[in-house]
């Protein structure tokens, strides 16, 4: 099922929520991503920001099954959303 920007980017909000409530992977994101508590507060409707965070998720299994399971949403959905927001185009080097 597609769905469109607007879903996509409330499904962002929820990521960005998610992962600023996870005391245990909070820190690793803004060690990599150096990304401050204030980034988070101004990142909260960002879709940019949104698309980075779905971007650290998107880097472990457990990570995407945690905040699905958490949202009830399928694991398949959240590639979808990735798209969906700025810089989650397929590149095509060919």
């Amino acid at each position: 099922m597609a769905i469109g920007r607007e879903r996509a980017e409330v499904i962002g909000l929820q990521a960005v929520a998610w992962l600023a409530a996870n005391e245990e992977l909070l820190p690793i994101f803004q060690g990599s991503t150096g990304a401050s508590e204030d980034d988070f507060r101004r990142g909260l409707s960002d879709p940019v920001f949104q698309g980075s965070v779905l971007d650290f998720l998107l880097m472990d299994d457990a990570w995407i099954m945690a905040f699905c399971d958490t949202q009830s949403l399928g694991y398949e959905l959240l590639m979808q959303v990735r798209a969906m927001l700025p810089g989650g185009e397929q590149v095509h080097w060919t």
